[in-house]
């Protein structure tokens, strides 16, 4: 028998449209299989059904990456020069400062990415199959394509099938495509250009049968199948630098540049025009270089993004990857799945159209608590014959279960029959009361062939009575009659069509109930029994409403200049109807995934940003969306909670999964797990995402003028051929000790009044505004005239060097203490109660400064590993002299701004 490649033959996409007889002749098989001479040949050629695993960084690899920075370069380098001089204090402390960022960069970067892991423990253990004629389990993995599986209910699928015998089949498939209900499965062939929720003749691997049987051929394994689609998607997904990570980056390499050029000058300066000796000069040089790099950066930074993850922890957003943080704070657009995201992945009964009324029932979800109403007005249920006898059949004619567990509803089986339970409950009509009133003696079940269910059942009184439910023109078939409120009627077709019309118009899936009082033609219920004579109780609309959080969420969201965008694989008009109800779309047109695969790039940028709904989208589609999105300068945060929404979310800038509904695969794509599967989170998120780059750019602009003060000291130093005010160690006693203490405190600071009344930031925009930098550029000056002050003046006394210097060092870390204050609000000023003592951590980190610089000043050991000195009382109060004198100018400078009118326009630059 020759073999055929199916990969070779036919496209695994095009499996759908081919009849399930030609399927069979292409793959050489029949319904007993094939035989296990057969099964190692293609084994062999095609593999085992299991996905490719990713390849990972080891751990040493992953430390090694983490001295790929520029300034660390820079800072290895001064330490290897200075070793060869001999000076092995100031290497040691470069390299202890070079090593304690790299261990802390690793620490935070956490495990590797295990979305691949996830998909791979979706793939089924076992799998039934027909080999040589005769039935037998074996394990999933052993799988080719040709196989014949029998699927039961509660099976996962463990391979991409083309089914060619079908009972009463229904498959979860929410994972794959977003649909909120199981799909109903049958053997016809379907279009070519069917989206994947829509191949009816296919089950795919993962998925999972919810109810029926069914027998289908393999056709794809391992990486050909659509999970296999997903994990390749998955695999081509970089990780994405945040904004601020390339903001830093930019100027990490930006200042380095600057370093390094200004180094060389110095030092052709140095020994060309002031003659002094290459060694002394370069000594000087890296006490430039470690007074300009802001060491204690990289380590804040992550200090304070992870402080950011235990608030957020706190609100049920739960980060996975540090740097997302911050970048939710800039997030512009929100792209969201809707099943189980903004809607309840709950089935509820919003109307019942009756003859001559159309009922609204309030209440969302799986809680049997609402009311009924007609036009507003509240209404007795048992009032309205046709509304009763509709809710009862409901309950009859259905097989699921509604229980309580913990506080929360939850439905076993169907979910559009575990909506028609809730409804009966609502009206106070119980399954349990249901079925005592009227036993259930036989039933068919549905069959999408036919597509009804039909229940028999006796009364009390020994009547005979069978209720039908199904989709509304095959229910409308069997009826000639209608229940109105003084009985039976003939039926209104055109009445029941307009009003089915009006209510799928509204994104609602329609069920119609019927029921007729007759005993069966054979003892048992059979389809001789769904003929006629049926009298038609009502139309039932039932939608996954949307979260009620989720709505006031979208709403501030746009409040706060954020788009919401819906990317759902359900049913366009569905799509439509719920993001109308959550203000995203108003207006604007829905397209769906076969529309967006016919564009190309440049168009779908376009589209990306004019259209909020998108539906029938597939994995790809997802994907393509928000790499537009990003393609057009957007910060794009994607939420999603199945297996097909994990490359998109591992692409966008913010990934976000539900915790509690979400699938492994979703959770380990993302970077922000939600914990209550709230939407409304996210907005939470958002705003400590704000409050935490408030933080940092506070941060920054405490921390940069400590180093553009001591490297102004020191340029000052080399120009006028004056002595070093500043070694390499002192300084980084400065940047990595006192610095970092201090500025710490500033990561614990409350977010601004009115931040998410504000637009998000432009992704391009530059990490420091030019105010920033004039700020940065006067504070340093002062810095600079203190520390520089001082130390020419302990000089013109007659001290010696060592008490100079430590009278320098002792200048720039006291000015830190007083701007530490000066930085907790940009403009407002801090001479108040609440500027001055709000932030007690501020206060903390100042008191624990003080101890640290009397060490640094009197404790034998650090004079030796510093070369500082004693100070006297007179020269402690010179030294707070010049700390106030910054405090005081910066809170001058505040006031000017502020009386000019400038503040809100700097503020938003």
């Amino acid at each position: 028998m020759t073999e055929r490649n199916p990969a070779a033959v036919a496209n695994p996409v095009h499996w759908h449209t081919m009849p399930a007889s030609d399927v069979a002749h292409w793959l050489q098989t029949g319904d007993a299989g094939l035989d296990a001479d057969e099964v190692r040949t293609r084994l062999a050629r095609y593999g085992y059904n299991r996905l490719a695993p990713t390849k990972r960084r080891g751990a040493l690899m992953r430390l090694l990456l983490q001295f790929h920075n520029v300034l660390l370069y820079v800072m290895l380098g001064a330490a290897a020069v200075t070793a060869l001089l001999g000076h092995w204090v100031d290497s040691g402390v470069l390299l202890a400062a070079v090593i304690v960022n790299a261990i802390i960069g690793f620490i935070q970067e956490g495990k590797a990415e295990a979305a691949l892991d996830a998909i791979r423990a979706m793939l089924s253990p076992h799998a039934m199959v027909i080999r040589a004629g005769s039935r037998r389990e074996i394990d999933a993995a052993e799988l080719v394509p040709g196989d014949v599986v029998v699927l039961a209910s509660g099976d996962r699928v463990p391979a991409d099938l083309r089914l060619v015998a079908v009972k009463d089949l229904r498959l979860e498939e929410a994972t794959l495509t977003g649909e909120s209900l199981p799909a109903d499965k049958g053997t016809a062939a379907v279009a070519l250009d069917a989206p994947l929720g829509d191949r009816s003749c296919m089950a795919y691997s993962g998925t999972v049968v919810v109810y029926g049987q069914a027998t289908g051929i393999v056709v794809a394994t391992g990486d050909e199948t659509e999970l296999g689609r997903i994990n390749d998607l998955l695999s081509s997904v970089g990780h994405q630098a945040t904004p601020l990570l390339r903001k830093i980056d930019e100027f990490g390499r930006v200042l380095a540049i600057a370093i390094l050029c200004a180094a060389a000058l110095t030092f052709v300066i140095g020994t060309l025009w002031r003659g002094h000796s290459p060694a002394e000069m370069f000594m000087m040089v890296v006490a430039l270089a470690a007074s300009a790099i802001p060491e204690g950066l990289p380590a804040i930074l992550t200090v304070t993004l992870a402080l950011g993850v235990q608030r957020m922890a706190r609100r049920n957003a739960i980060i996975r990857h540090l740097p997302a943080v911050e970048t939710l704070g800039s997030v512009t657009v929100i792209c969201s799945d809707k099943t189980g995201t903004l809607t309840r992945n709950e089935m509820t009964v919003q109307r019942v159209v009756t003859a001559h009324h159309a009922i609204d029932v309030g209440g969302i979800g799986y809680a049997p608590v609402g009311d009924f109403s007609i036009d507003g007005r509240l209404i007795d249920v048992g009032r309205h014959p046709a509304l009763s006898q509709a809710i009862l059949g409901g309950v009859l004619c259905n097989d699921a279960q509604l229980r309580e567990e913990d506080g929360r509803w939850r439905v076993e089986g169907d979910p559009t029959e575990g909506a028609l339970l809730v409804l009966g409950d609502k009206a106070g009509l119980s399954r349990h009361a249901a079925d005592e009133r009227l036993p259930r003696l036989d039933s068919i079940p549905f069959e999408s062939e036919h597509r009804l269910m039909a229940t028999h059942h006796r009364d009390r009184d020994g009547a005979s009575w069978i209720y039908v439910k199904g989709a509304p023109e095959r229910i409308l078939e069997l009826c000639d009659r209608q229940l109105q409120h003084d009985g039976e009627h003939p039926l209104e077709a055109d009445y029941w069509r307009r009003m089915a019309t009006d209510t799928a118009a509204q994104g609602l899936r329609l069920l119609a109930i019927a029921s007729r009082q007759a005993s069966t033609a054979g003892g048992r219920l059979g389809f001789s029994d769904l003929q006629s004579g049926y009298t038609l109780l009502a139309l039932v609309g039932i939608i996954d409403p949307p979260r009620a959080e989720a709505v006031d969420a979208v709403a501030e969201c746009h409040h706060a200049g954020i788009r919401v965008k819906m990317i759902t694989g359900d049913h366009v008009e569905t799509a439509r109807a719920i993001g109308a109800q959550l203000a995203i779309g108003v207006g604007r047109p829905a397209i769906t995934g076969a529309e967006v695969s016919i564009m190309d790039d440049a168009e779908l940028r376009r589209v990306a940003m004019e259209v909020d709904v998108f539906a029938r989208a597939s994995p790809e589609h997802k994907l393509r969306l928000v790499r537009a999105l990003q393609d057009d300068g957007q910060v794009v945060a994607m939420t999603g909670d199945g297996v097909n929404d994990a490359p998109a979310l591992k692409c966008a800038d913010v990934g976000v999964a539900m915790g509690m509904k979400g699938t492994e695969a979703a959770k380990e794509a993302a970077d922000m797990v939600l914990a209550d599967d709230n939407f409304a989170t996210i907005a939470t998120a958002v705003r400590e995402g704000r409050a935490v780059y408030d933080n940092l750019k506070k941060f920054i602009l405490f921390m940069l003028p400590t180093n553009g003060g001591e490297a102004l000291v020191v340029i000052a130093a080399i120009l006028f051929e004056l002595a070093l005010p500043l070694t390499a160690a002192q300084v980084l006693w400065i940047n990595m000790v006192t610095s970092s203490t201090l500025g710490l405190a500033l990561a614990f600071e409350p977010a601004e009044p009115g931040i998410m009344g504000r637009r998000p930031r432009p992704p391009d925009a530059p990490l420091l505004s030019g105010f920033f930098v004039w700020r940065v550029t006067m504070v340093s000056l002062l810095m600079m005239t203190g520390a520089l002050g001082l130390f020419l003046w302990e000089l013109e006394l007659g001290n010696d060097l060592e008490t100079a210097r430590t009278m320098a060092v002792n200048a720039v870390v006291a000015a830190e203490m007083f701007y530490l204050l000066n930085s907790r609000h940009t403009f407002a000023p801090v001479t108040t109660r609440d500027g001055l003592l709000g932030n007690r951590v501020a206060l903390a980190a100042i008191a624990s400064c003080i101890p640290l610089q009397l060490a640094f000043t009197h404790l034998p050991a650090m004079q030796t590993l510093f070369g500082s000195s004693d100070l006297t009382t007179l020269e402690w109060g010179k030294v707070v002299a010049a700390g106030m004198m910054v405090f005081v100018v910066a809170e001058l400078e505040k006031l000017v701004i502020r009386r000019s009118g400038l503040a809100a326009r700097l503020a938003s630059g």
